[in-house]
């Protein structure tokens, strides 16, 4: 099956906006409920321009949308089931080719 240059483009898009650490774990961090920016930044210990910055990236991704909430904004996943899924079959692929994720964001992050 081959798919056309646009889609390959999407797909390698998507695939940015997931290699970074810092957008991974901002992700992980969302699956557990919506959050502001300033709160992404102290629990992850990035600056605010790091947050907003790898927030713009996964929102032009469809990845992530936000809610004014005052005068702030809160931030959450967009389909957090299936972005969900794509992690898991990544750490499953990890496990088959003998990389180990070592990350359990759960455990580090109640």
């Amino acid at each position: 099956m081959r798919a056309g240059a646009s889609g390959l483009t999407a797909e390698a898009g998507l695939f940015h906006a997931l290699s970074d650490p810092s957008r991974l774990l901002i992700v992980r961090h969302l699956a557990l409920g919506e959050h502001r920016v300033v709160d992404l930044t102290a629990h992850l210990g990035l600056a605010q321009s790091t947050v907003s910055q790898h927030l713009a990236c996964l929102r032009d991704c469809g990845l992530v949308t936000s809610r004014p909430e005052g005068r702030a904004s809160l931030w959450s996943l967009t389909h957090q089931a299936q972005l969900e899924g794509v992690l898991e079959s990544a750490e499953r692929l990890l496990a088959l080719t003998g990389v180990s994720s070592g990350h359990h964001y759960e455990e580090r992050h109640p």
